[in-house]
């Protein structure tokens, strides 16, 4: 198979190291420069925030609460959950604010705040499940639930069938793979940022990622026509 075609069909996220390179090295050097004039911006405006300027903290929000509220949901698969723990997560940063010191990139800084707090909802919600298990009764009749996640493959195509059941199989990854898949899939963090965001040394994330990576494979290997041993 091409790159080309390739391209067209599997998430570049998945492509083997090689292509995923190519493609990379394809995007216009603006676009690093743009990355690193808005963080420049959100600093700015936390450094007003620090002194107490809420327009300047609004502006922050909405500048991020996208890309928090896309990782919750993707973390939580709950949209209503995942506009709590953001809302959770901004008043985090409105409350530390006043310590606010400039010792990494703001992005960094916040998807740390997000990562502990959806973290600590994933474990409440390990619990909460673990005591629910053990007060069921074996004689209650069984439950039936039908899934509505996936519409019928005659209405969506190829690419939206391929997308859906990966971010199905992304949810069904260990907690720390599936905030790193989501931090490098979707919000395009790179590499460094993720390290600094789970304390992890750069060999630690990439052999992480590696994992999930052959992880998610191994679930879609039907929709990339691969054996998978």
């Amino acid at each position: 198979m091409t790159l080309a075609s390739m391209a067209a069909t599997l998430p570049a996220y998945l492509m083997p190291e090689p292509e995923r390179n190519a493609l990379s090295h394809s995007l216009p050097a603006a676009a690093a420069d743009a990355e690193e004039s808005s963080d420049q911006e959100s600093v700015r405006l936390m450094l007003r925030v620090k002194e107490g300027d809420v327009k300047a903290f609004e502006r922050l929000v909405e500048l991020h609460q996208s890309a928090v509220v896309g990782t919750c949901a993707r973390m939580l698969n709950n949209v209503d959950d995942a506009h709590d723990i953001a809302q959770q997560v901004f008043i985090r940063v409105w409350r530390s604010a006043p310590r606010y010191e400039v010792t990494a990139k703001f992005t960094t800084w916040l998807f740390t705040i997000t990562r502990n707090l959806v973290f600590n909802e994933t474990r409440r919600r390990s619990r909460r499940k673990e005591v629910s298990m053990e007060q069921e009764n074996d004689d209650d009749p069984p439950k039936h639930f039908v899934d509505h996640s996936t519409p019928g493959a005659d209405h969506i195509t190829q690419q939206t069938e391929l997308e859906n059941a990966l971010d199905q199989a992304i949810a069904a990854l260990p907690e720390k793979q599936r905030i790193a898949v989501i931090m490098r899939r979707h919000q395009d963090l790179p590499y460094e940022d993720i390290c600094a965001v789970l304390k992890m040394s750069l060999p630690a994330v990439k052999s992480l990622l590696f994992r999930a990576r052959t992880e998610l494979r191994k679930h879609l290997a039907a929709y990339l026509g691969e054996d998978v041993e």
